[in-house]
């Protein structure tokens, strides 16, 4: 396993790869930081509003999956793997009503380890790892497992 250094390049291109899923798109999701093993994604609340004024529910579920993603994704990249990375499963808990912009912070969830999954992508190919997603001020957070394939 090689360690690539991080780069906000790197981040760069993941935001590309959300550009072109038109869903992702039109929901103005933006990729905002890295740091300390947390990914951070933003949506406005224009673009994700509901008919109560308040962030549209489907729109906190993909903005806490796309963070989790992007985490993995990015983890595999740091780690020299280029993978498929999909949601294998999630549950999500909803606590109050979002009056704001969508600003979700991703992490590893504290029972799982990034080296053990990334050393059993390499020998296997694939791997699975628990992440957690909780959104600013704490209106949600989604905790899923999310799988790496090889590609190929």
């Amino acid at each position: 396993m090689s360690d690539i250094p991080f780069s906000p390049v790197l981040l760069d291109r993941l935001q590309v790869v959300l550009e072109t899923m038109p869903a992702v798109a039109a929901m103005q999701i933006r990729i905002t930081g890295y740091d300390h093993d947390a990914l951070r994604i933003q949506a406005p609340l224009a673009a994700n509003v509901n008919d109560k004024g308040n962030a549209f529910g489907g729109s906190l579920a993909s903005v806490m999956t796309l963070a989790g993603w992007a985490l993995v994704t990015l983890r595999l990249q740091l780690a020299g793997f280029d993978a498929e990375v999909y949601v294998a499963d999630s549950n999500i808990r909803y606590r109050a009503p979002v009056y704001e912009d969508l600003l979700a912070t991703a992490s590893v969830a504290p029972e799982q380890d990034w080296d053990a999954f990334v050393t059993t992508f390499a020998r296997r190919g694939r791997a699975r790892i628990g992440v957690q997603t909780r959104l600013a001020g704490g209106g949600a957070e989604l905790s899923g497992r999310f799988v790496a394939l090889a590609k190929g």
